[in-house]
């Protein structure tokens, strides 16, 4: 998806050696030599876009956590296209939240961290789908609090941090005031955009549009119940098959990696239960730089630094790789990298087409959750720099 319809960014990047420009290319002055050297090294290594979801789970709210489960994918891949400042291409943290379930506790205004920021895409999915809903008190000011304390957000000028809050109830509820928390989340160079499920005048008249503009931010008003619209194409089929061998390139080390190994799956099928188009989404996100798992994968793992093999006990190599010599586990793994990289451009070959029969095809918006993240993320990345191509 490379329209300019779907957007949305949450990027992480590394600075080029020598580099004295931020994602928003405006170059840093300074008076001499020493000067410049110490600012290179202060500045961080990398920038980060943060995005927190922060989603309404109570009894009302089930047509929004399937689009949640249904589009994250569509997100993911919107970022695969995206690129800050210098071109170096950025990278996916996510944190969720959930608010207003009866199941949750009392005492903690009925919020839960459900996952911290995280690139962990099969993680993150996982948490998604372990959402159930429930009836309870929705505090929209205390949620984006607890946001804010709980999380890392960093101290970086040049990241955009950014939180969406989707909810039906009014903006107002709770002991903590709204203004208060959106006025925290400013001074953090926060952006608070709020998503109403319900009419656009109700959300405005509940204070959901005050929420978002204090900040900066954007109001959205989606239908949180519409039916999610998929279009089939020829490629589909083929893209999953496809998938399925790209698994076969993950070889898992260590006691995580024989539990991430068996992640990567069930996401799949947790994907694929939903509808197969939404497999076809994941599987193209696992075909792109965004889907990286160094701390399970030897592959992945070894890309980042071959120093991994040295430091491998026999007990935590998979049974192909148990006896093996360091050499042979290197060629092995460079054998995988090479069948992962082949398989990976025949997917995202694939999806090119698929996208041009979608555009030819496709005859109404798709889901609403996804065109409101990707709308308000396009348009506060662009004032960073942040590109799409």
């Amino acid at each position: 998806m490379k329209h300019l319809k779907h957007l949305l960014g949450i990027a992480l990047f590394t600075i080029a050696a020598g580099t004295v420009y931020g994602c928003n290319l405006k170059p840093r002055e300074f008076k001499n030599t020493t000067l410049m050297t110490k600012s290179i090294a202060d500045k961080p290594a990398k920038q980060f876009v943060k995005i927190a979801l922060l989603l309404d789970t109570s009894n009302s709210m089930d047509g929004l956590i399937n689009q949640a489960k249904a589009q994250l994918w569509d997100i993911v891949n919107e970022f695969t296209h995206a690129k800050c400042g210098n071109e170096v291409r950025p990278s996916l943290q996510i944190a969720l939240y959930e608010y207003g379930n009866d199941n949750l506790a009392s005492n903690e205004g009925y919020i839960r961290q459900v996952i911290g920021f995280s690139s962990d895409l099969d993680e993150i999915s996982e948490k998604l789908f372990s959402l159930t809903t429930n009836g309870g008190e929705e505090y929209c000011g205390q949620v984006i609090q607890t946001s804010l304390k709980q999380l890392d957000w960093g101290k970086n000028a040049d990241d955009l941090k950014m939180i969406f809050i989707a909810g039906n109830e009014p903006f107002t509820q709770g002991r903590l005031n709204y203004r208060d928390a959106t006025s925290n989340a400013k001074e953090k160079d926060i952006i608070v955009n709020t998503i109403f499920c319900g009419n656009y005048e109700q959300g405005i008249s509940t204070k959901w549009k005050s929420g978002a503009t204090l900040t900066g931010g954007e109001y959205m008003a989606i239908d949180h119940n519409k039916q999610i619209v998929h279009i089939d194409t020829p490629y589909d089929d083929i893209i999953i098959k496809l998938n399925g061998q790209l698994n076969g390139t993950y070889i898992s080390y260590g006691a995580l990696g024989r539990e991430k190994k068996a992640l990567q799956s069930v996401q799949d099928s947790n994907a694929a239960e939903m509808e197969p188009a939404v497999a076809v989404k994941r599987s193209i996100s696992k075909s792109s730089r965004l889907y990286k798992n160094s701390n399970w994968d030897l592959v992945d793992a070894v890309e980042d630094s071959e120093e991994v093999l040295a430091e491998l006990d026999d007990e935590d190599l998979p049974t192909e790789l148990k006896g093996k010599s360091e050499k042979e586990i290197k060629q092995y793994v460079q054998s995988k990298k090479i069948e992962r990289e082949k398989i990976q451009k025949q997917i995202q070959g694939l999806n090119t087409k698929r996208e041009a029969y979608i555009a030819k095809n496709q005859k109404e918006e798709t889901g609403e959750l996804e065109n409101a993240l990707l709308s308000a993320i396009k348009n506060q990345a662009a004032k960073k720099n942040y590109k799409w191509d």
